[in-house]
This record gives structure tokens, C-alpha cells and sequence, in this order.
């Protein structure tokens, strides 16, 4: 029993682990001024017990923290991996360079630093990682010292830990000096980005429309909209009171109304081609086709990944229109050109045995995707590892650079959650099932981490390290305040837009928690989603660059 409290054998090691996680999570929970550090009393837990002297297996400890931060960066690879080109599109390319240059920015402060106060740049590049919140960069540059032989990376985490605090109270700080500066009315700019929202999204919107433009009169629709490259789809048409699933034969006669689901981006060519919308309701189509119904189906065959919706014939083969596709909650236009994917929801209407025939073609078995196909998961993760082996050689740097277990799994990771269904590779995993794997990782090597450089913590503190409070401020509030000047008077960004901004370009969920809960806006998250996957990775690499310049 001595042994296992006060040992260092595995069993010791896993019961710390247990320990620091459960009470680290507990403390999480609380909040001040709705504020909290979450999963981070992890890390000051494990500091402190290890100053105290209760410390693992130096073996199983590097196994863990090491395992830990490939499950947390991967998880997050494989969330953010559909959506990261896209994020470069028109507003996200302005917002990915705000991001970067407040990169660039923390950079430039810490080498200003180092040079004006001697500070060991190695030791920077733990206050940099915490003054910004971001773990992973940690873990890189701990990596690279790994790899490069060095024994001195226990300093990292002790210098990442006192600047951390501040690292997230100070972005906070920033967020409600801008809105006090610029005078944010919020319902205002609710307002604003909302209307600007629904003139730009490309999400589905329904349309009613009559036939009046004699130009389509005893046309078919195929060759009506032939030339549209799918902006639309034709749900159903009334003529004469009677409902119909309209095909590619069916003829266009004046009178006609027709269901047509869209996106906002193609209203006006649809007003042209056809006519102006009619006043009707939807429960106009679902009270009147009483012989059609309507259900929402999910894509569960992992043979349909990389699919698209023309290959699939539903309408020639069953009579069955598909009107919409939902994923993760977005509704997308039932284009013939869009790519299923499992997890996709689709929206049919049509006869009820067209609809169980397209049901048995989709599978439609929800419960089949609680079970996480895990093959893609650690296939991805063993490519991961040896991308980020591989070393490369940049000009000026003796030392070629590794992206190691935290670089190399995460851009496998938004690899394969961009191309896997074009690749017809399943990746889906439920919202649960990843945040579960995220925060499994990030625990371990928070766990890790602090168990291992508990020891010479105190010491580092009262040696100088007190000044890494202030090294962390300027690390945080120079690049943050720059940056979100330079989004409001020069880019004229919504607040939100800055809020998720900022959030995301210093890796911080608890300011994008804080800015949600503070400004009653879900608009945040969307920015922050924009440019966390460029900052996540170009935040790890620059910690790793920074470490090689340190030892070369």
C-alpha cells in the first residue's frame, strides 16, 4: 500500500493520473465573474503534487504526455478538417491574416525580449505557448528539445504555467476595453451581422414561385436548367390543385407553382428564370399532397462516402425528391453535385415506399453511428507520426525541423477530414465521441506535464521567474490589442467578428466562452472556427522554429 501513494511503479503513476485529472476537471467547473481555466488546474495540480513529492514513472509519464497531445490534436484535425479550406474564402482570407500577424506579433515580442533581457530563449517559448494559451505549441517545443537531446524542458511547462493566468484574463481584459473604446452597441451589430448574414449564406432557403415567364412555357426542366450548374432544386409543382415530385421530363405550363429550395446567393436567378414568388406556406405542399410525405433520413453506409446525390438516381429510380442535406446542423442545398458523407441527414419527400426504398439505399440506421469507426482514427494517427517525423530542412536553420506528434497528426487529421469522404474514407465520429477523445488527450498531457515539472517549479518562481508574469502581459496584450484596432478601424470588423477573432487567434475556448456568455451571440464561434485551424498549426510551428533557433 506504501508503495502504491508513495512509489514510482506504474500503479503510483496511473493513481496520480486519476487523481490530478478528477480533482483538476472538479476545480474546472468553477467560474469567476464567468470566468474560468478549466481543464488547466490540471497542470497546476499536478505541479503542485509533484513539488510536494509525488511523481510517476518518468517512462509512463512520457507516454502519456506524448499520447495525450496526439488524441487532443488529432481530434481537433479531424473537426475542423471539412471546413478548413474554406475558411479562406473571401472574409476568412482577411481574417486568417489578422491571425497570423497577431502570430507574427507574439513572435516578434518574444525575440524582443529575449534580446533586451538576456532571457533564455528556450524559456520564452514556454511564457510565449502560455501568454497565448496554447497547449499544443507546448508540447511541440517540448518535443523538439526531446529530440534534440536536451533534458531541460521541465523549465517550458514551469514558465507556461505562470504565464498562463494571465494569458486568458488578459485577452478577456482586452475584449471588454475594445467594446468600452469603440462604443459597441451589441444589439446593434446583432442586428447588422444578421442581415448580412441572410444576404450571403449559401444555406437552403424555400421558395414559391408561379411559371410566368413565357420563355419556359412547354419547356422541360431538364432543359430549363441546364445551364444553372445546380443552384437549385425543383421540389415539387401544384397545377390544377394537384401536387407532384416534378422529373426531368416533366413539361413547364404557365400557372405552374413551384417548391424550390435554394440558397439566398441564387434567389434572383430563380425570380428570373421562372417568376416572382407567390404568397404560400409550406403547409400549403403538406396539406395538399396528401398521397407525398416528407421525413428526414441519415446517411449511415460507409459505402456512400464520396457519393454524390446525381450518382445516387433517387429521383428517376423511386419518384423521391431530395429537397435538403443537414451537416452539423447547417442546411445545405440537395445540389445533384454535392458529396454525401455519413452523418448527413437527408431530407426526401415522395411517395412513403419510394421514401423506405431510398431509406434501405442510405441505411437510416442512426444508432449504427454511436459506434466510432476507429480504423481511420489510428490509421490517421500512425501516418500522423511518421509526417511528423520526416525532417525538413529550411535555409538558415542548421537543424532540420521535425513537426513531431503534435504538428504532423494534426494536418493528417484536417487532411483526412477534408478529403476522407472524396476518398470515400468514413470519418465521421459524433460531436460526443470526439470532444470525449479531445479531452481525454488534453487531460493526459496536462497530467503529464505537470507531474514532471513540479519539481524545480517553486525554485524556477523564486529564481527570476516571477519576471515571466510580466514577459507573458506583453506577450498577450500587444499582439491582441494591435490586432483588434487593426480589425475595427481598419477592416470596419463586427465586434463579434473581433470577439471570435481574438479567441480563436489566441487558441482560448474560455474567451470564446466568456465573449458567448458576456455578449449573448452564437456569431462569435463562427470567426473563431475561421481562423483556429491556421493558428493552431502556425502557433506549433512557430514554438518548434523558436526552440531549434535556441539550440542551434
Amino acid at each position: 500500500m506504501k508503495e502504491l501513494f508513495f512509489g514510482t511503479g506504474i500503479a503510483h503513476t496511473l493513481l496520480l493520473f486519476a487523481l490530478v485529472i478528477a480533482s483538476g476537471l472538479w476545480l474546472g467547473r468553477f467560474k469567476v465573474k464567468g470566468v474560468s481555466i478549466g481543464t488547466t488546474w490540471i497542470l497546476f495540480l499536478g505541479i503542485l503534487l509533484s513539488h510536494f513529492g509525488f511523481r510517476g514513472d518518468p517512462t509512463a509519464l512520457a507516454f502519456m504526455k506524448d499520447f495525450g497531445l496526439i488524441l487532443f490534436v488529432f481530434s481537433i484535425g479531424l473537426q475542423v478538417g471539412p471546413g478548413f479550406f474554406q475558411s479562406f474564402r473571401k472574409g476568412g482570407v482577411t481574417m486568417n491574416l489578422l491571425a497570423t500577424g497577431m502570430i507574427l506579433l507574439a513572435v516578434l515580442v518574444t525575440l524582443s525580449i529575449h534580446w533586451i533581457t538576456g532571457e533564455s530563449l528556450t524559456t520564452m517559448v514556454g511564457v510565449m505557448s502560455g501568454a497565448v494559451t496554447n497547449t499544443p505549441g507546448l508540447g511541440a517545443a517540448q518535443q523538439a528539445l526531446s529530440d534534440a537531446g536536451r533534458d531541460d524542458a521541465s523549465v517550458l511547462a514551469s514558465a507556461y504555467a505562470v504565464a498562463y493566468p494571465l494569458g486568458v484574463l488578459g485577452v478577456i481584459f482586452l475584449v471588454i476595453l475594445l467594446r468600452g473604446l469603440f462604443k459597441v452597441d451589441v444589439d446593434a451589430e446583432k442586428a447588422q451581422l444578421e442581415r448580412e448574414e441572410q444576404e450571403s449564406q449559401d444555406t437552403a432557403r424555400r421558395m414559391h414561385c408561379a411559371v410566368e415567364n413565357p420563355a419556359v412555357f412547354g419547356k422541360r426542366l431538364v432543359d430549363v436548367t441546364a445551364d444553372m450548374n445546380d443552384k437549385f432544386v425543383v421540389s415539387r409543382i401544384m397545377r390544377d390543385g394537384v401536387i407532384s415530385i416534378p422529373g426531368p421530363d416533366t413539361v413547364l405550363q404557365h400557372g405552374d407553382k413551384l417548391l424550390i429550395v435554394t440558397s439566398q446567393h441564387h434567389v434572383d436567378t430563380v425570380r428570373i428564370i421562372f417568376g416572382e414568388e407567390v404568397p404560400m406556406h409550406l403547409s400549403d405542399w403538406v396539406h395538399r399532397d396528401e398521397h407525398l410525405v416528407s421525413r428526414r433520413l441519415t446517411v449511415t453506409k460507409p459505402a456512400l462516402t464520396g457519393t454524390s446525390l446525381r450518382n445516387l438516381h433517387i429521383r428517376a429510380r423511386y419518384g423521391v425528391s431530395v429537397t435538403r442535406v443537414v451537416r452539423a446542423g447547417v442546411e445545405l442545398v440537395a445540389s445533384p453535385s454535392l458529396i454525401l458523407q455519413v452523418g448527413d441527414s437527408i431530407l426526401v419527400v415522395g411517395p412513403l415506399e419510394g421514401i423506405d426504398h431510398v431509406a434501405q439505399l442510405v441505411g437510416n440506421k442512426p444508432q449504427d453511428l454511436s459506434h466510432p469507426n476507429l480504423i481511420p482514427i489510428f490509421a490517421g494517427i500512425a501516418l500522423g507520426v511518421i509526417f511528423g517525423s520526416i525532417p525538413i530542412a529550411f535555409p538558415g536553420i542548421p537543424q532540420p525541423v521535425k513537426l513531431g506528434v503534435a504538428g504532423g497528426p494534426l494536418i493528417i487529421a484536417i487532411l483526412l477530414g477534408y478529403f476522407g469522404p472524396k476518398w470515400k474514407i468514413t470519418t465521421y465520429t459524433t460531436t460526443s465521441a470526439n470532444m470525449m477523445i479531445r479531452e481525454i488527450g488534453i487531460s493526459f498531457f496536462l497530467a503529464a506535464v505537470g507531474l514532471g515539472a513540479g519539481e524545480h517549479f517553486v525554485e524556477s518562481v523564486l529564481n527570476g521567474g516571477y519576471w515571466w508574469i510580466l514577459y507573458g502581459a506583453l506577450i498577450t496584450l500587444i499582439p491582441v490589442l494591435l490586432t483588434g484596432l487593426a480589425a475595427r478601424l481598419i477592416f470596419k470588423f463586427n465586434f463579434f467578428q473581433i470577439c471570435g477573432l481574438l479567441s480563436g487567434g489566441t487558441t482560448d475556448p474560455a474567451v470564446l466562452a466568456f465573449s458567448q456568455g458576456a455578449y449573448g451571440s452564437d456569431h462569435i464561434s463562427v470567426s473563431y472556427a475561421t481562423v483556429y485551424p491556421l493558428t493552431m498549426f502556425l502557433r506549433v510551428l512557430a514554438a518548434q522554429l523558436l526552440v531549434l533557433f535556441a539550440i542551434a
